[in-house]
């Protein structure tokens, strides 16, 4: 499982979420293969909002893809891992990072099952990362857990008004949470919820026309 900006890759959502052969290596690495690059370059603008205020710290992307995010944060003094089922987008991610002279610590894992461990980083994000329940939950739990106290959760997903706009939204609009729902999962005894929002921005259509689509991002502070 992987992440993407302007038009998500990882975004199982454009999927059957009852075809498991998505979630594999082998269909992210033919999927990156399929193409020199499949995504921007540039972070998540809803990751620049959220977190450009924050102090540098330790930071994991999960579902990293080709790596934007992960720079950026690395650019500007967090230590970064970042995690991906496919070795095509950490290659990828990889060569981009020296490129920009910067250390990221890439790691290939399945997000389905991995286990980042209990209170180890400073920032924990998942962007466009559509997949069903339960798959979901877990792996929301197993990175809300990751969180150390103090530390900050960032989720972005795309909003269900975006089956509505010609920008390849398409499957099952059940994979796209609210905000709202993202926040009942966390313990409001052990989170602030900082955003819950449903936040525009413009994107270009599948016919290149200018459009506005909507993210669902959810950022929690975990207390101390």
């Amino acid at each position: 499982m992987s992440h993407g900006h302007d038009h998500p890759h990882g975004d199982t959502a454009e999927f059957d979420p009852d075809d498991r052969s998505h979630f594999t290596q082998e269909f992210w690495d033919d999927r990156y293969r399929s193409a020199e690059r499949l995504w921007s370059g540039q972070p998540n603008p809803q990751l620049v909002a959220q977190v450009a205020e924050l102090p540098p710290g330790d930071a994991l992307d999960a579902g990293c893809g080709e790596g934007a995010d992960a720079i950026w944060l690395a650019s500007r003094g967090w230590t970064a891992t970042a995690v991906d089922v496919s070795a095509v987008a950490l290659d990828r991610a990889a060569a981009h990072a020296a490129a920009e002279g910067v250390r990221v610590n890439w790691q290939r894992e399945d997000l389905l099952y991995w286990d980042p461990g209990p209170g180890r980083f400073d920032l924990v994000m998942a962007h466009f990362m559509h997949l069903p329940n339960p798959e979901l939950q877990s792996l929301h739990d197993r990175l809300a857990a990751a969180v150390r106290p103090g530390g900050s959760l960032l989720i972005v997903a795309h909003h269900p008004d975006d089956m509505r706009v010609n920008v390849g939204r398409t499957g099952h609009v059940v994979l796209f949470p609210s905000a709202e729902q993202l926040a009942a999962t966390l313990d409001p005894a052990s989170w602030e919820i900082i955003v819950a929002a449903a936040v525009d921005r413009p994107a270009i259509d599948l016919d290149g026309q200018p459009v506005t689509v909507r993210d669902t991002v959810l950022r929690a502070a975990r207390r101390r």
